[in-house]
């Protein structure tokens, strides 16, 4: 038997007048009251018996559900005329209840996978389950705090200590508990988050926090009422389930979230980026999965405790939880693959899966937080972020904060490339639907074999709309490849005139493109556009005879060997102040002052700029505004 025990007793005081007398549980959601979406909830996740622990409006309870039979359900009401607190109740009632029971507040609505949160709790070995979340409120709500291994250690019931980094976990007012854990403790007026919780932990108890994404609200007052209202109308509960796969965002940490300095080791030293908080925060509204994905050597080299490291994602998430935005997971990878450093722990060196660009962390947050990998993103500052996001099948997008890519450790091309943050999910939640439906009759036009050139100006959106057609035409079935004509910049030192075909090595381009017609592989260059060099030891390529082949880069429509060969001409153009920021935005991140960058552009004006313009007559199509 499983048993679910809601207890539905509560006064609703501040909801009496709002709910026309109702007790809270029978506020109405889609036609029918608050405890009957409870309810079924439990029946569809396998629960059989059901209890009420009422008090205030028992007989409109009572009258309006009997005995449970119509829900599938063997339901009782338990009355308390007393006001016991949550505890209180509990304790009192506990003699009638199951060994093992589900604990649910009367005043919530939620889409939680009962069963799993069931499961979870026996294999755990535990005493007790919180259910717990991150949320947007983390100042004023009861957090819990847990070790690696999902142990509660504490708990932090709100008001919180001004500047004490906290967790962002918590308490849903959902358990799973074992009627032993509470039998030692006599019935009284009291809380389970704020008084039993507490005192079973000090007695040793093992108590073992739950973490989930999905969605559980409780709407006791007017103004949250209203809320869960919208939320419900808007199917948000139900698109956080764990029912289906949804998209996902995974995040890199320094460098993407917070401020590069190194090797971080305190938790004073963590600053967020300008805009990043804003920009988690569209992420959660938008109903986008978010984790952190991260690799934290300073553990393994003895640099940062276990202890600190949470200190330094507690820090963290307060001051994500500050701007209203959280992280659904953390997953960090402690290990580091050399020995050799002072106070290093060698149980924690030598090779592991997940340390990026090993792909586990991916998978861990893939399996707990039921993503669709296909249509999931990895933001990151490094080469090694954009390698990690190809090896797990994810979107790769490069932000130029941090490293910047300047790592250069892999020659991975990213599919795409942010100045921050920001602009990344400004993409991610608009730009990518918005351009897929532009470029989808394009990919329709396309057939087996055909070759696209993808030309314009330099920050005009070519690479940016080049991976989307990639991506519709793979969506498609259709294979396709996709070449980069910035591979064959020349390195600084290695250019005379400054001219477009100086610039970059047509001779080179022509080669290559030659033997890829040919069914040669090719071990493609790649330019670091932070060094300004070009290396020779980038992705090997090879074309089968049905695959399109999608060239793009600033000459592509002016290379004269490449042009007969092509079957779509694209040219893509932007607004030109657009375009103009983004260039100095590009040359302020490499170390250019802005009256230097601005000159440059100017120059360019001049020289380079309206020979590519003149290519846009070449075009079959011009796609506009792609920036």
């Amino acid at each position: 038997m499983k048993q679910l025990v809601i207890l539905a007793g509560g006064q609703g005081s501040r909801m009496g007048a709002h709910l026309g007398g109702l007790p809270k549980v029978m506020a109405p959601f889609g036609g029918k009251p608050l405890l009957q979406h409870q309810l079924e909830l439990g029946a569809r996740h396998g629960f059989t018996d059901a209890v009420l622990l009422v008090g205030h409006g028992a007989d409109v309870i009572e009258a309006h559900f009997g005995d449970g039979a119509s829900l599938g359900l063997r339901l009782r009401c338990l009355r308390d005329v007393r006001p016991l607190g949550t505890a209180g109740a509990l304790l009192h009632a506990l003699p009638q209840l199951a060994e093992r029971f589900a604990v649910l507040y009367g005043d919530t609505l939620l889409d939680v996978d009962l069963a799993r949160l069931w499961t979870w709790h026996q294999a755990a070995d535990a005493a007790l389950t919180l259910f717990l979340h991150p949320n947007d409120h983390p100042h004023d709500s009861d957090l819990v705090e847990v070790d690696e291994a999902d142990q509660v250690v504490a708990f932090h019931p709100h008001p919180h200590p001004a500047g004490t980094p906290l967790p962002n976990l918590a308490n849903a007012a959902l358990y799973v508990v074992e009627r032993r854990a509470l039998e030692a403790l006599s019935p009284r007026k009291a809380d389970l988050a704020r008084d039993v919780f507490p005192e079973l932990l000090a007695r040793g108890t093992r108590l073992m926090g739950y973490r989930s994404p999905e969605y559980i609200k409780d709407m006791g007052t007017p103004e949250r009422h209203a809320r869960v209202t919208a939320d419900f109308e808007s199917g948000r509960p139900a698109r956080s389930s764990l029912g289906a796969p949804r998209p996902g965002v995974l995040l890199d940490r320094d460098g993407t979230l917070n401020r590069h300095v190194g090797h971080l080791k305190r938790a004073e030293d963590l600053e967020l980026l300008d805009g990043v908080g804003a920009a988690v925060r569209r992420l959660n509204q938008a109903g986008l999965r978010t984790a952190l994905v991260t690799n934290q050597p300073v553990v393994a080299r003895g640099e940062c405790s276990d202890a600190e490291l949470r200190r330094i994602h507690a820090r963290l998430e307060s001051l994500l939880g500050q701007q209203g935005a959280y992280l659904d997971r953390l997953y960090v990878c402690p290990h580091h693959p050399d020995a050799g450093f002072p106070g290093e722990r060698p149980e924690l060196k030598g090779p592991c899966a997940c340390r990026k660009p090993g792909v586990a962390l991916v998978e861990r947050a893939a399996r707990e937080l039921h993503l669709d990998l296909r249509e999931s993103w990895l933001v990151g500052d490094t080469t090694g972020d954009v390698r990690t996001a190809h090896a797990a099948g994810l979107r790769s997008v490069l932000v130029r904060t941090g490293e910047a890519g300047g790592d250069a450790r892999f020659g991975d091309r990213p599919d795409y490339v942010f100045l921050s943050l920001g602009e990344a999910v400004d993409f991610i939640l608009e730009g990518h639907a918005a351009l897929s439906a532009r470029l989808a009759p394009l990919a329709a036009r396309l057939r087996p074999g055909d070759w696209v050139g993808v030309g314009g100006l330099a920050h005009a959106g070519k690479s940016t709309a080049s991976t989307v057609l990639r991506e519709l035409l793979r969506a498609r079935g259709q294979p396709a490849a996709l070449v980069s004509l910035d591979n064959w910049i020349r390195s600084v030192g290695a250019r005379r005139s400054g001219g477009l075909s100086d610039s970059f090595d047509y001779e080179a381009i022509q080669d290559a493109l030659d033997r890829l017609r040919a069914g040669e592989r090719l071990r493609l260059p790649w330019y670091d556009r932070a060094t300004r060099t070009r290396h020779e030891n980038g992705d090997t390529l090879a074309l089968s005879p049905d695959e399109v082949l999608i060239v793009e880069g600033v000459p592509a429509l002016d290379v004269p060997g490449l042009l007969p060969r092509l079957d779509l001409k694209l040219y893509v153009e932007a607004p030109e102040e657009a375009r103009r920021e983004r260039f100095v935005k590009d040359r302020r991140w490499r170390g250019q002052d802005e009256a230097a960058a601005r000159a440059l552009y100017a120059a360019r004006e001049e020289g380079e700029h309206p020979l590519v313009r003149s290519t846009r007559a070449r075009a079959d199509v011009v796609l506009e505004g792609a920036v």
